[in-house]
């Protein structure tokens, strides 16, 4: 790098943050982090109109979440180039756009929204594109039609007015993308955008420019929607005079609807059942709820690996990576060009990979404060190394934490039913008295353990000429009421020799009744 690398991730706060912004942030970390640089978070709020209450802080709460910390930025301490909402550093965009304005590369413009609204309506009547340009600015109220007189007497009167960019009408407009390889855009597709506002106020394009020269941005990676808005991007850094510290560009792929056909959307979480914001949101407008990764049971780790592999691959066959180990692999040219399709599956996955990493005790304490909404003080029957224990067993099962109770609560309570295929397929006339003699064995052994249970198992069932594949499951049935699960005689041990005793013998009769 021939300058160090600060990178940016700015969002607007006009409500929760899609997932799509949270991989933008991501990628922007990692690609500090690979090489040493600073990563910035900048509010874009020069809309005011649009700024809605909370969507700040819940977009510092998801980064501080995910551990995608910036080193400066709001929410995350002053750095030498603070403020960092735009908003906050209205002042000092008026000279550079005035600068514009003497160099000829800008213009003011004096348009009422319904003369704006029948040019549209003109242009669209011929099919012709509507759009402010280098052909109808001609025939509009700008400083380019109006005498200076005029237009310093609608400047002294205050009449309300934008100052727009003066494109040329056909130049092509070429740079480089770090992803996408040299892309090149033509002036007479694009329009005179807006620059500034008579309110002081300028708009995204204008203070986008601005600010990523003056916090001195090496790298701008962002969504793909922001691609046609590069052109204009690099005539203001021309015209301003900055082209020589004018950021690379690198525009990330567009995360898609499972289907593939499409941009992914709440509508698509909400049909399709998973969350598309990285936390709990309720629009303080509407009311509408929107569940998040957080509180959906997706661990933060998982949430990480899995955006990270939404258009980026290391190039080898892993794919589990914990944040360090992805700023070291991530590279902006193993992204993709093509749009990445979310895979419900694939989060899940990640998820239960990341449950079976955690730790048994951070697990265990999640397993014994369900059991505790559930049964109160009941659940005690157990010591904080038995939880553990059972935590342990039954984490390789689930997927989120929340399913914790639903796999682990037979431990707890003793099954109420049993599986009904299990019966019908495993029970006959040697069941009854082949859990009567492990329920006796197991009731006068001294050293009760898993393996003990074990070998009393065995040599139960090698008296009766049965086998393994004959009788474990149905012994399954009748100490936990389902069909498959942890280790059997582990289960058993933590049960305990009563507890395992009494379970086979309240089984036979209940099954026996519904045979």
């Amino acid at each position: 790098m021939d300058r160090r690398v600060r990178v940016r991730f700015a969002p607007s706060p006009t409500g929760a943050l899609h997932i799509g912004g949270v991989r933008t942030a991501l990628y922007n970390y990692l690609f500090a982090k690979k090489h040493g640089g600073d990563f910035i978070l900048r509010i874009e709020d020069t809309d005011q109109t649009r700024f809605v209450p909370g969507a700040e802080a819940y977009i510092i709460e998801a980064l501080k979440w995910l551990s995608i910390s910036p080193v400066e930025g709001v929410g995350f301490g002053d750095g030498p180039h603070a403020p960092y909402r735009q908003s906050e550093r209205k002042p000092l965009y008026k000279n550079y756009v005035m600068q514009l304005l003497d160099a000829g590369h800008a213009y003011y413009a004096f348009d009422t929204p319904e003369e704006l609204e029948s040019m549209r309506e003109r242009l669209k009547a011929s099919n012709v594109d509507a759009k402010y340009d280098a052909i109808t600015r001609g025939s509009m109220k700008n400083s380019l039609t109006l005498s200076e007189d005029e237009v310093n007497k609608r400047l002294q009167n205050e009449d309300p007015y934008v100052i727009r960019i003066k494109l040329p009408r056909k130049e092509e407009v070429k740079f480089h993308d770090e992803i996408r390889g040299w892309v090149s855009f033509n002036t007479s597709q694009m329009d005179d955008k807006v620059l500034y506002k008579s309110d002081g106020m300028p708009t995204y394009h204008m203070a986008n420019v601005v600010d990523d020269y003056l916090m001195q941005i090496s790298h701008v990676i962002r969504g793909e929607e922001w691609l046609p808005s590069a052109p204009l991007h690099v005539l203001l850094y021309r015209y301003l005079g900055w082209e020589e510290q004018m950021p690379k560009f690198a525009h990330l792929p567009l995360l898609l609807k499972p289907e593939g056909n499409g941009k992914l959307s709440k509508r698509d979480g909400d049909r399709l059942g998973f969350p598309v914001f990285p936390l709990y949101w309720q629009d303080p407008h509407t009311g509408d709820v929107s569940s998040g990764y957080r509180e959906s049971g997706y661990l933060p780790e998982a949430v990480v690996n899995l955006l990270a592999f939404l258009g980026w691959n290391p190039g080898t066959q892993q794919e589990i990576f914990s944040l360090e180990e992805l700023a070291e692999a991530f590279s902006l040219e193993r992204v993709s060009k093509s749009g990445a399709k979310f895979d419900l599956n694939k989060a899940k996955w990640f998820n239960q990979q990341y449950i079976r990493k955690t730790n048994d005790s951070i697990i265990a304490d999640e397993l014994a404060k369900q059991a505790k909404a559930k049964l109160g003080d009941a659940y005690t029957k157990y010591n904080a190394a038995q939880i553990q224990e059972i935590a342990k067993l039954v984490k390789e099962k689930i997927t989120f934490t929340a399913d914790l109770w639903n796999y682990a609560n037979y431990f707890f309570e003793a099954p109420a039913s049993y599986d009904e295929q299990v019966i019908q397929k495993k029970w006959n006339e040697k069941s009854k008295i082949v859990l009567e003699q492990i329920a006796e064995q197991v009731s006068n052994t001294n050293l009760f353990s898993a393996t003990e249970l074990e070998q009393i198992y065995n040599q139960v069932l090698a008296q009766n000429g049965l086998t393994t594949k004959d009788f474990l499951q149905l012994f399954r049935v009748c100490l936990t009421g389902l069909a498959g699960g942890p280790p059997l005689f582990e289960i058993g041990q933590l049960l305990g020799k009563e507890e395992t005793t009494q379970r086979i013998l309240n089984a036979i009769p209940r099954i026996l009744k519904n045979i």
